[in-house]
């Protein structure tokens, strides 16, 4: 099935090194999402997930708290056209 819908968040605050992009892949096993979960410079984090805008809007409002030891301090969205090509969901380097 095609994605009908893409969104890109960028997650800051401690976020790096506690488990986070862990967190995110098993997330993403709980919803019909696929995309990637990547460390950016600086300590932020970024989520890319395609799909139903339902599941995607769903997975990442969960997705961008984080795990309990995370301390989000902002989170900026953004909602692109969707690519496809993404057969899972998974961490990129």
């Amino acid at each position: 099935m095609a994605a009908e819908y893409r969104k890109r968040v960028v997650v800051s605050g401690r976020v790096q090194a506690i488990g986070f992009r862990f967190f995110t892949c098993r997330l993403a096993e709980s919803y019909d999402v696929t995309g990637y979960v990547k460390n950016l410079p600086g300590g932020r984090v970024e989520i890319v997930a395609e799909g139903s805008r339902e599941e995607v809007d769903t997975f990442l409002r969960h997705a961008s708290q984080g795990p309990t030891s995370a301390r989000v301090t902002e989170i900026k969205s953004f909602e692109e056209p969707p690519v496809g090509g993404f057969g899972s969901f998974g961490v990129s380097y």
